[in-house]
């Protein structure tokens, strides 16, 4: 069986003290082994990206521009094999995968700008004969740990926009679905990338563990649940890193009486059952403003989920695929199942689902009346179950957004431009999306949440980016004239 292997300095290694499987969730079968890093490993590549580094920051942008232009033409060629890769490793759709390449496209392509992304500042006479300027230079090493739930585009929301800025990258994908991380790194060095500046690390807590205290790894980027999230701000913040931890998300969808309903149902469905679940912008409460609307609501909902195809995600016409592993499926199922008891009606079990086969399927789930002191409510399920929550008025939805732990995506489904205008201003979210389910911003923006789903300051890709991933640097001029050099003990003035 083949050996996913670490790139390290431009080569593969396969050597390992310790492998694992990786499965392909659509069957349950094993399809490759996994080489996991030792502390030694992740050592090298550190010690690799460093090495690197001189070399790098260094290259000219222009020629740095030609190695993401020369990206963006092999990832649009190479999209279908790439694609079809993550659908049998992470069991999405191939649709999805596709879509998935090309929102990572959108970094690289604003990644390709850097001429224009790192320039400076300039005053010329701030004072008599002095100059000052500003210039934006790299962090040096950096450390990139990214989720499984999309194992292209995240990788490439972060090493694009570090690279591109000069630093070398050591990055950790998820050992559940790590082979597109491997072929990202092919694609950049057929690219022009030198060896070493992005290297490839699988592994666990140990490999994680090794890049938070690593003195030479200077800044930290994660994507993933809470609770890690937290522990890597605090590890690696103790450490002395910048650090940027995206963590988990409860989205809530604002539905007003006004809305349409087809519209908004279509547009439910897509948000809450895409990836199977599986996203941290996947739509999870739908807040309903009214019992009538409520009423009218469930109906189109529930004919929409009946016609959903669950199944393999590389069989034409499949709408659904199956969870990463048996044990998500075995954790979204156990909160369907105490749901009741919390005090939801199960209007649609996905438990019922049967699929002829051994993969990790678990059907859509519909609740209504769902409480929001219930675990169903407060928790990150991460997986296709939508909670219907009911609530008098605008005002009470709001509310209870905003009492939310997590503030990562919000939406509001309604006609009126004056409510959808107070609702941007007042929902305490870090993306906000009027009529639009899935509000992941374009690759010009950056994407982030508030509360628990962020820890740091710094947003992920586009040009909070940029700032994350260079130090700013204050250079002040002057050439006098020596024979109108004095001594001068007096605080520096701009006179």
């Amino acid at each position: 069986m083949a050996l996913i292997p670490h790139v390290i300095g431009g080569e593969k290694q396969t050597a390992a003290e310790r492998t694992q499987p990786v499965y392909n969730p659509a069957t349950g079968e094993q399809i490759h082994d996994l080489a996991i890093a030792s502390v030694a490993t992740v050592e090298e590549a550190v010690a690799a990206a460093k090495a690197a580094l001189p070399g790098w920051r260094k290259t000219s942008l222009t020629k740095r521009a030609d190695v993401f232009f020369n990206l963006r033409q092999l990832l649009k060629q190479r999209s279908p094999e790439l694609s079809a890769i993550v659908t049998s490793e992470h069991g999405k759709v191939l649709s999805d995968a596709a879509g998935e390449v090309s929102r990572g496209l959108e970094n690289v392509e604003f990644a390709a700008g850097l001429l224009n992304l790192l320039k400076g500042e300039r005053d010329e006479q701030v004072s008599t004969g002095v100059d000052v300027h500003s210039i934006k230079q790299p962090v040096g090493v950096v450390a990139a740990i990214t989720p499984f739930n999309f194992p292209i585009m995240v990788p490439l929301w972060m090493i694009a926009s570090a690279i591109a800025c000069g630093n070398t990258v050591v990055l950790k994908p998820s050992e559940r679905d790590p082979s597109a991380s491997v072929f990202i790194a092919d694609l950049f060095r057929e690219a022009g990338l030198p060896d070493g500046v992005l290297n490839v690390v699988h592994g666990d807590k140990v490999a994680v563990d090794t890049l938070l205290d690593a003195p030479e790894v200077k800044a930290v980027s994660f994507v993933g649940s809470t609770p890690i999230a937290k522990y890597i701000y605090e590890r690696a913040a103790a450490n002395g890193k910048r650090v940027q931890a995206l963590g988990g998300a409860k989205n809530h969808m604002l539905v007003m009486p006004d809305a349409d309903l087809k519209v908004t149902a279509d547009a439910a469905i897509s948000a809450a059952y895409g990836a199977a679940g599986e996203r941290c912008m996947a739509v999870s409460v739908l807040v309903a403003v009214g019992d009538e609307l409520a009423d009218r609501l469930i109906p189109e909902l529930t004919s929409r989920i009946a016609n959903l195809k669950i199944g393999d995600g590389a069989a034409e016409g499949t709408d659904m695929g199956p969870l990463i592993t048996p044990e998500a499926k075995a954790r979204v199922e156990s909160y369907v199942a105490g749901a009741e008891a919390e005090g939801a009606t199960i209007v649609v079990d996905g438990r019922d689902f049967v699929y002829e086969g051994n993969g990790f399927f678990t059907g859509a789930t519909l609740l209504d009346h769902v409480k929001t002191d219930s675990k169903v409510y407060r928790d990150e399920i991460f997986g296709p179950v939508l909670a219907v929550v009911r609530v008098d008025s605008y005002e009470e939805g709001l509310r209870i957004i905003n009492e939310h732990q997590f503030g990562n995506g919000t939406a509001i489904f309604t006609r009126d431009g004056g409510v959808a205008r107070q609702f941007e201003f007042e929902v305490e979210a870090g993306m906000v999306g009027v009529n639009v389910p899935i509000p992941v911003p374009v690759g010009s923006f950056s994407f982030g949440g508030w509360k628990d789903s962020l820890f740091g300051d710094t947003h992920i890709y586009g040009p909070e980016s940029i700032n994350f991933y260079t130090r700013s640097k204050v250079v002040t001029t002057r050439w006098p004239d020596p024979e109108q050099s004095k001594i001068d003990l007096g605080f520096p003035s701009n006179h």
